[in-house]
């Protein structure tokens, strides 16, 4: 019987994290920080190891201004761009990945400079430019405006795959018990 879970167990478990979505675990700045000095980069960290190929980061500030100063660095599931803060307001990290399997997975970070480095950029600025890699293509999305709410995480949901192990343990659980059940019946009738 035991033989049997584990064999389940050990059939299902690979198979749960490399099909679950890869997901935003934390950044610097967190989201919805209030910041009295400028950082000179944004730190993304996601579950699962990032494509440089795959991935997208853009940074935008007050006015939908650029914010970024140089394209990202990777480092197994960080990414890090370096940025070119400028007047006091709200910037705006999204960034797109994919999961392992293809699926892409969107979101961003929001934090706020309460001191501006520069003046406030003109309402008429240029669109920002997407962070990408140089040997893919650039992003086609446009950035939401700043007031515009959009999800922080990962907008395919919270990850199944937990779940999933949960109900095979507690199936399985349930099988032991009545192969038990049954054998100690045998056993019981075969004495009489």
């Amino acid at each position: 019987m035991l033989s049997v879970v584990l064999v389940a167990l050990s059939v299902l478990l690979p198979a749960g994290p490399a099909a679950a979505h890869n997901s935003l675990t934390g950044s610097d700045p967190r989201n919805g920080a209030r910041l009295g000095k400028a950082p000179a980069s944004v730190r993304l960290t996601f579950l699962n190891k990032l494509d440089p190929g795959t991935t997208r980061v853009t940074v935008t500030g007050p006015d939908n201004v650029d914010a970024a100063a140089g394209k990202p660095s990777f480092a197994g599931s960080r990414v890090t761009v370096p940025i070119r803060p400028g007047a006091a307001g709200l910037y705006i990290v999204q960034y797109q990945v994919a999961s392992g399997d293809g699926h892409p997975v969107k979101g961003e970070v929001r934090f706020t400079l309460t001191v501006g480095t520069t003046p406030t950029a003109s309402p008429s600025a240029a669109a920002p430019t997407p962070v990408t890699p140089a040997s893919s293509a650039p992003a086609t999305a446009p950035p939401a405006a700043a007031g515009t709410p959009t999800p922080a995480a990962d907008s395919g949901g919270p990850a199944w795959w937990p779940w999933v192990l949960g109900a095979v343990l507690v199936l399985a659980a349930l099988a032991g018990g009545l192969l038990l059940r049954r054998r100690s019946s045998r056993r019981s009738g075969a004495a009489n």
